[in-house]
């Protein structure tokens, strides 16, 4: 075995398999239940924001979710096969022609809310 297969056979037995979250788009609200340790308590905390874009593949996939507490943007860089994800729920379909939504990060009140995706449009 050479070194790159010994790599990928250590790296196919930590990613996580692909039904282990929903299917997900940019654009989408999420629920992430992210474990976090607190001395020798742990706790599952939630944040729940809009998927902004999606990053890299295999092991190294990562989403990034953004969300406004207090009227100040906060976004969060979670690794998808992180042990600490609980898990990720789907809580809104958003109709999004980019693959990045950057823009997000200029837009106040209204303009920042994505449409609901329209019925009738497949989602992949």
């Amino acid at each position: 075995m050479n070194r790159s297969e010994i790599l990928e056979s250590v790296v196919a037995e930590q990613i996580k398999p692909e039904d282990a979250y929903p299917n997900f788009s940019v654009g989408d609200t999420l629920d992430v239940h992210y474990r976090i340790v607190e001395g020798d308590k742990e706790r599952i905390q939630v944040f729940q924001g809009v998927l902004i874009g999606i990053k890299s593949s295999g092991i190294n996939k990562t989403i990034t979710v953004r969300r406004i507490v207090a009227n100040e943007g906060v976004e969060r860089i979670f690794p998808l096969n992180s042990p600490r994800i609980a898990k990720i729920e789907l809580v809104r379909h958003g109709d999004s022609r980019r693959s990045k939504l950057y823009f997000l990060r200029n837009r106040v009140g209204k303009s920042r809310r994505l449409r609901d995706q329209r019925r009738g449009l497949k989602h992949t």
